[in-house]
C-alpha cells in the first residue's frame, strides 16, 4: 500500500488562512526551557512553504497529556517564542484554541506572520475526536495542513476531524516521513533488515508479526529479548519477562523459520544485579540467577554489526540496553554505528533509538530519522494512519 496524498505543491497559498497541524511535544527542562527543539525545526520548512507563498499559517499542537484541563506548565507560548526565533517571522501566541476572539485574532493577522494556537489538549475533545471542536478547528483556516506525522496514527479532532472538513494537504515533512517508509516497506533493496529493541516485547509483535513475512533478517534486543530467551528455555535471571507473551513469541519465531526470515536473538549479555546506574557490570554468555541483562553482550554486537552492514535497507527502532547508563551502553553503541556504516538505505525510528543517535551526534549519518515512533511503529505493522488516511478521503 503506498501512502501517497496531496501535497503542497498542489496548494496555492496566497491569501489563505493555512491551518495546519504540526507536531510541537517537545521536551523541557526543570528549568521551563525546552531541551530539544528537533520537532519544531523539522516543521521550518512547511511553515516557511507557506508563508513564501503568501499564506497566514496558523499552527495548532499538542503538548504533554493536560487530559483536557489547562495545565500552566503545558501552554505552548514558550514553543512560540523559540519558532519567532527560528524563523525570524513574528510569532503570535493565543491563550485559547478555538472561539470569537481566536477566530478575530486570526482574521486579523498580518501577512508574514505565524498564529500559534494554545495546546489543543486543554479540550477533552480533541483525544476524542469530537466533531464539534473539529468544526470551531476548522473555522480558523480556508485550508488544512497536516505535517504532524508523530501524531497522525492517532483519530484526533486536530488531526483526522479538521482534514474531512477543509480542503486538505500533507505537508513537506509528513511527506518525507511517508516517502521513507515507502522506501522500506514497498519494494526496498534487500537484504532488509529490521533492528528491533525496548522494554515491552507485547509492544513490538504485532510489528514483528508483520515484519517476519516481509524482511531478511530481524535482530532483536533490549528487555523484550529476554521474553524471546525464555521462550526457548534460557536461564534469564532477574531479567525483564513477560510471561503472558511467551506462546506468542513462540508462534513468531515459527513463523519466522517458516518464511526464512533469520530471526536473531543475543548470544551473550551485559548483567547487573541491580536496576541501576552504579551496579557491578559483568558479561556472560548465560544469565545466572540473581542478575538482569541491561545489554547485549561484545558476541552479540559483533554478530548484529555484520548482519546490519550486509543489509540493504535497515530500519531500527529501540536501543539494545539501558543506553542512558554507560556501563550498559555499548550494545545501542555498536549497533548504531553499523547502522550509520552501512551503505544500504536506513532508518531510524523511535524516541529512545533517536535520543541514542542524538547522543551519539549521528543523526547526520542516518538516511532518515523518523520524527514518530508511535506512527513509525504502525506503518511498520502494515496498519494504516488515520491521520493520513482522512487526508486521501478528501483527495
Amino acid at each position: 500500500m503506498s501512502h501517497a496524498v496531496r501535497g503542497l505543491e498542489e496548494l496555492d497559498p496566497a491569501g489563505k488562512r493555512v491551518l495546519c497541524r504540526v507536531d510541537f511535544n517537545v521536551p523541557f527542562g526543570d528549568d521551563g526551557k525546552i531541551t530539544d527543539d528537533t520537532r519544531i525545526r523539522a516543521a521550518l520548512p512547511t511553515i516557511e512553504r507557506i508563508l513564501t507563498g503568501g499564506g497566514r499559517p496558523v499552527l495548532m499542537s499538542h503538548l504533554g497529556r493536560p487530559k483536557g484541563e489547562v495545565v500552566a506548565n503545558l501552554r505552548l507560548s514558550p514553543v512560540g517564542m523559540r519558532l519567532q526565533e527560528l524563523t525570524g517571522h513574528p510569532v503570535r501566541s493565543l491563550r485559547e484554541s478555538i472561539g470569537e476572539e481566536v477566530e478575530a485574532a486570526v482574521a486579523g493577522a498580518e501577512p508574514g506572520t505565524v498564529t500559534l494556537l494554545e495546546n489543543v489538549r486543554f479540550h477533552a475533545g480533541e483525544t476524542k475526536g469530537s466533531p464539534e471542536l473539529a468544526a470551531a478547528f476548522a473555522r480558523l483556516g480556508d485550508v488544512f495542513v497536516n505535517d504532524a506525522f508523530g501524531t497522525s496514527h492517532r483519530d484526533h479532532a486536530s488531526v483526522c476531524g479538521v482534514a474531512r472538513l477543509l480542503p486538505s494537504f500533507a505537508g513537506l515533512l509528513l511527506e518525507r516521513e511517508l516517502a521513507a517508509f515507502d522506501r522500506v516497506l514497498q519494494d526496498p533493496a534487500r537484504p532488509l533488515v529490521a533492528v528491533l529493541g525496548g522494554a515491552k516485547v507485547s509492544d513490538k509483535l504485532p510489528v514483528i508479526a508483520s515484519l517476519v513475512e516481509r524482511v531478511d533478517a530481524i535482530l532483536v534486543g533490549g528487555g523484550m529479548a529476554y521474553t524471546f530467551l525464555a521462550a526457548q528455555g534460557h536461564s534469564i535471571g532477574t531479567s525483564l519477562v513477560q510471561h503472558d507473551q511467551q506462546d506468542a513469541v513462540r508462534a513468531n519465531l515459527a513463523r519466522a523459520e517458516a518464511t526464512g526470515c533469520r530471526l536473531l536473538l543475543p548470544v551473550d549479555h551485559v548483567v547487573g544485579e541491580a536496576f541501576a546506574a552504579e551496579t557491578e557490570a559483568r558479561t556472560v554468555d548465560e544469565i545466572p540467577a540473581g542478575w538482569m541483562g541491561l545489554d547485549i553482550g561484545p558476541r552479540t554486537r559483533e554478530l548484529y554489526g555484520a548482519t546490519i552492514q550486509s543489509g540493504r535497507t535497515v530500519v531500527w527502532n529501540g536501543p539494545m540496553g539501558v543506553f542512558e547508563w554507560e556501563s550498559f551502553r555499548a550494545g545501542t553503541e555498536a549497533v548504531g554505528r553499523a547502522v550509520c556504516d552501512c551503505e544500504g538505505y536506513t532508518v531510524v525510528g523511535g524516541g529512545d533509538s533517536v535520543a541514542a543517535i542524538e547522543l551519539f551526534g549521528w543523526a547526520d549519518e542516518i538516511d532518515h530519522v523518523s520524527t514518530g515512533g508511535g506512527a513509525s511503529l504502525e506503518l511498520l505493522e502494515g496498519k494504516a494512519l488515520p491521520g493520513i488516511e482522512a487526508l486521501r478521503a478528501r483527495d
